[in-house]
């Protein structure tokens, strides 16, 4: 599995907590999952692997406030 496989499906755990409104495990599974794509800014170079971190970036985000919208 690849960082990004691994990114996608703890996202995903995100947003089925969301729908069953779980949402202090939502935030939880979304602070460790903003430290992993920090980490993996911290140490990547490659343009397209940037480019899908900030993907990433900005579906935390709106998840983000989904969860604080909603709890």
């Amino acid at each position: 599995m690849n960082k990004f496989e691994v990114l996608k499906v703890n996202v995903q755990e995100i947003i089925d907590s969301i729908a069953i409104k779980n949402f202090k495990t939502a935030n939880n599974k979304l602070l460790e999952v903003s430290e992993q794509l920090n980490d993996l800014l911290d140490f990547s170079d490659d343009e397209n692997d940037l480019m899908e971190i900030s993907r990433y970036q900005v579906l935390l985000n709106q998840l983000h406030r989904k969860i604080n919208n909603e709890a």
